[in-house]
């Protein structure tokens, strides 16, 4: 597959997923929890057997792990990450701020991403070497080098542990701190409206398309660690400018602690 066909492909398969989630949003929905007591409806299944199906009918020797479905040929080469609804806490209150994400991954590499939000109507798909586009025009992180004019983002300061004292200074030092977390952080970064994202507890289908949009747009996407790339249990989005200046001060030596309470405060 090419690049500029991969870039169509994931496309093509968050939107149609993203249609289906749309179709149930704003409804009176059961909402049930998982096993770490994060919340999933209708909405999240239906979505993700949509882009399975796409998926399946299309590349029928690729693997597929969603969030819902589990993994289906985990072994092969190419391998596609689907969160059908990032962010089921904010879909289930009526929140916009969601996004259907969906990552194709080579030998454990992401090389195409897209993050959809359909309630917002705002579209961030890239691929490696094909660049990163937001509503079909190109993408860019801004190139705002202060943190005192920086907007940072976090998806959810209670799960900070470690990294609580930190994140802090960092915020009380930016221009803006807000939680304007999940996938919608990502797509400020990668669009220049906002310079840092950080997720402290976050899942390989959350991060990957993140990744590839970040790097693609001209930022720099790691762990909390500092670790290049999606794999690390947590994700950290800068712009260039301020990337090592926000490392510095952020990146600690283990993971920040998982504390999940009775709600499940650490799912999404």
């Amino acid at each position: 597959m090419k690049l500029d066909s991969t870039l169509e492909a994931v496309g093509e398969v968050a939107a149609r997923a993203g249609a289906v989630a749309l179709s149930h949003f704003g409804r009176d929905l059961t909402v049930e929890r998982k096993g770490d007591g994060s919340p999933v409806t209708i909405a999240d299944r239906a979505a993700e057997a949509a882009a399975r199906a796409w998926i399946v009918e299309r590349f029928p020797a690729d693997g597929v792990l969603g969030e819902e479905g589990g993994a289906l040929r985990p072994d092969a080469r190419s391998q596609w990450l689907i969160d059908p609804i990032d962010g089921t806490k904010s879909f289930v209150r009526g929140v916009p701020l969601w996004a259907t994400l969906v990552a194709r991954l080579e030998d454990g590499e992401p090389v195409a991403g897209a993050l959809v939000f359909p309630a917002l109507r705002e579209t961030l798909i890239a691929a490696r070497g094909c660049g990163c586009h937001w509503n079909g025009a190109r993408a860019a992180v801004s190139k705002v080098a202060r943190l005192a004019e920086a907007t940072v983002l976090i998806t959810d300061e209670r799960h900070l542990g470690a990294g609580q004292a930190a994140w802090a200074d960092l915020a009380r030092v930016a221009g803006l701190a807000r939680t304007w977390g999940d996938a919608y952080g990502y797509l400020l970064v990668a669009t220049g409206r906002a310079e840092v994202m950080a997720d402290v507890i976050a899942n390989a289908w959350d991060l990957a398309a993140p990744q590839v949009a970040i790097e693609e747009a001209g930022g720099v996407f790691t762990d909390w660690r500092g670790k290049r790339g999606f794999a690390g249990g947590s994700g950290l989005a800068t712009n260039l400018a301020l990337a090592a200046d926000v490392r510095a001060r952020l990146v600690i030596p283990r993971e920040p602690a998982a504390r999940r309470d009775a709600d499940g405060g650490g799912g999404r």
